[in-house]
């Protein structure tokens, strides 16, 4: 049994992609996931599953395509995954909120941080699926924008990140 963290993207942000979390967590109990959590309403969900990552991924899309009506993509992350995740946070002495991940569908590509421009006073350190970005005026101010070959990719603050780390580890394995 592996436990996954789902990382929708696009869901109930700026009043598109609307999935309340109780259907989303009905949604993935459908497709077979074991202990089925949501955390907040910006599409996290928690579960176990015997099935393999890629499995899991694409009855996921599927499921959520066919209900939305359109593709959502989906991140996954194992429990383990997280931990590693959160440990390598380059910026542990900024405050968590202006601290975000961004979870993204594979590896980086080489000269992927060559490409960005940052317009502001924005930190950003590339990991090997993730991108830690610091946002000191805060995110809501930035102006930065991810270069396309970043591919699907979705963000998260470390406090969130955190939680959703500790919602995985004290779930029950069947």
């Amino acid at each position: 049994m592996t436990v996954y963290v789902a990382l929708l993207r696009a869901i109930n942000v700026g009043g598109t992609g609307i999935l309340p979390m109780k259907e989303l967590a009905a949604l993935c109990s459908g497709l077979g996931f074991n202990h089925v959590r949501t955390y907040i309403q910006s599409g996290n969900v928690i579960f176990d599953s015997p099935l393999g990552e890629d499995v899991v991924q694409q009855a996921l899309e599927q499921a959520l395509d066919k209900k939305m009506g359109k593709p959502v993509d989906v991140l996954l992350r194992t429990a383990a995954e997280l931990g590693a995740i959160l440990k390598a946070n380059p910026f542990p002495a900024a405050e968590p909120s202006k601290v975000a991940v961004v979870f993204c569908s594979g590896n980086l590509p080489k000269g992927w941080l060559e490409l960005l421009r940052i317009p502001g006073n924005e930190q950003v350190q590339p990991g090997k699926k993730e991108i830690y970005i610091h946002y000191p005026e805060g995110m809501g101010k930035s102006k930065l924008k991810l270069p396309p070959s970043t591919g699907a990719a979705t963000a998260r603050n470390i406090n969130t990140v955190a939680k959703l780390l500790a919602l995985a580890v004290a779930l029950p394995l069947t």
